[in-house]
């Protein structure tokens, strides 16, 4: 376990997403470039960390990340959130505290691919790190937005090329990759998108009540769930909870479960392994044929389809 300071600064929350990549985006190209990575996510031999990698332009489309942060150091990011447009190209990184479904692009090519770190938070090591933090720093001010893209700055950059020494190295991975990835999250959670992080830990109001009820969702997802269920289980009225909800969402609870299931039900059909009205029951769906016409609405291509081309 690496030692941490108990004291961080917190830099200034401004960003320009135009400004050209940092050194450290172009040292970590170095670093992943000759491993070969193939098309999509690939593991690293650190739990919680994965390499990304795309050889084309990808159209904007849905998807879905858990909370974590998606490091782009090569290529580029348009993510699409209600009436946000987030970008986040080589040297910035995309913090995501709560698991929110939005709409992507994905800028690459054969010459310049995308090439990136996505790294899944962990709510225990998280804690363990804000405790770390003087009280001041725990959770002060308005409160934050749950997803933004912010530049590399020196703590995150230096953290994350320690750890990328790991990747091409087995026994440093197991060795120091977990104390190498405890520093990446301290640095984030001392950057200008740290307080996001930091009110997952120590909010006592909405923005925590809505970070667990999406937790509850995405545990619960294949069964019935009213709004009711979720304001009470968030000791909130329907009223208070939904607006809150859509106010750290972009969108309602039912537009928020009915676009959880449908990306759920997308990576079961991209496996190849089920039939469509097997996928439509295993997400929460009782009429195959209403999960059709609601998964080609939201996709613009069929489930069969999405199945046949798997």
């Amino acid at each position: 376990m690496s030692i941490l300071p108990r004291t961080c600064s917190v830099p200034s929350t401004s960003s320009d997403a135009d400004q050209p990549p940092n050194h450290y985006a172009r040292a970590l190209v170095e670093r992943l470039r000759p491993l070969n990575l193939p098309e999509g996510f690939s593991a690293t031999g650190v739990p919680g960390v994965e390499l990304m990698f795309s050889g084309c332009h990808r159209p904007r489309e849905p998807l879905i990340y858990e909370a974590g942060l998606k490091v782009v150091v090569q290529g580029g990011k348009l993510g699409y959130l209600g009436d946000r447009e987030i970008y986040y190209g080589a040297g910035h990184y995309l913090v995501q505290a709560m698991p929110l479904p939005f709409e992507c692009e994905t800028v690459a090519s054969a010459e310049e691919p995308l090439l990136g770190i996505s790294i899944t938070l962990n709510r225990l090591m998280l804690g363990e790190l804000v405790a770390q933090l003087p009280s001041e720093q725990r959770g002060k001010g308005q409160l934050p937005t749950p997803m933004a893209a912010v530049p590399i700055d020196d703590s995150f950059g230096e953290a994350l090329l320690r750890l990328a020494e790991c990747f091409s190295d087995p026994v440093k991975s197991r060795a120091l990759g977990n104390g190498r990835l405890r520093e990446v999250v301290f640095a984030a959670l001392c950057g200008p998108q740290g307080e996001s992080l930091r009110r997952l830990i120590t909010d006592q109001g909405h923005y925590l009540r809505i970070a667990e009820a999406l937790q509850f969702m995405h545990e619960h997802f294949k069964e019935a769930i009213t709004i009711e269920q979720l304001a009470r289980s968030a000791s909130m009225s329907v009223s208070h909870f939904h607006h809150h909800f859509k106010r750290t969402t972009q969108q309602s609870p039912l537009q928020y479960l009915k676009r959880l299931r449908l990306l759920k039900a997308r990576a079961m059909l991209m496996g190849g392994d089920q039939q469509v009205a097997q996928v439509a029951l295993a997400v929460g769906y009782h009429s195959a044929s209403q999960f059709s016409r609601e998964y080609k609405h939201y996709f613009g291509s069929s489930p069969g389809k999405t199945a046949a081309l798997a």
